[in-house]
């Protein structure tokens, strides 16, 4: 298995070629079920036979994804879900401190397995972890909204 990373993009011309990328995949995704993308170099305009790629559209939103983070100088990068982490990676991942993650493993809050003498994640259990987390968080948002709002009500009465 193998990840690959790809640092923030720099130069003003590589951003901007990243920002028009994504959207024209994005435009061209929300008008139709299949799309072929052909493979030119620099300055050509369109030769007929050039290679073309047939992707399916989800695959090209993951592409639209990562050129919208690079557009914004984000770094990205591509791991299979199906990978361990180790327990510093994860806690990167979920913006938390080692020792904290550390905790949350062992209220079992996230699944882990043990390699020799050290824990391992796998990438779906802290997906999913972030994603309940995100979740909670929206919800707890949303009430907090709720409540305002009645107070507000109230106070205008």
């Amino acid at each position: 298995m193998s990840t690959h990373d790809l640092d923030a993009l720099e130069s003003r011309e590589d951003l901007e070629m990243a920002k028009t990328a994504q959207r024209c995949i994005v435009k061209a995704l929300d008008h139709s079920k299949a799309l072929s993308i052909a493979l030119l170099e620099d300055g050509v305009e369109r030769i007929e036979g050039a290679p073309t790629l047939k992707l399916p559209p989800r695959v090209l939103r993951l592409f639209a994804d990562m050129l919208g983070n690079l557009a914004q100088g984000k770094a990205v990068a591509v791991m299979p879900k199906d990978m361990d982490v180790t327990t510093q990676q994860a806690a990167q991942m979920l913006n938390v401190s080692r020792p904290y993650l550390i905790r949350l493993l062992e209220e079992k809050k996230i699944q882990f397995h043990m390699v020799g003498s050290h824990r391992r994640i796998h990438l779906s259990d802290v997906l999913e972890y972030k994603e309940k987390r995100s979740q909670k968080s929206k919800a707890a948002l949303a009430a907090l909204i709720e409540e305002g709002q009645e107070l507000d009500e109230d106070d205008q009465l």
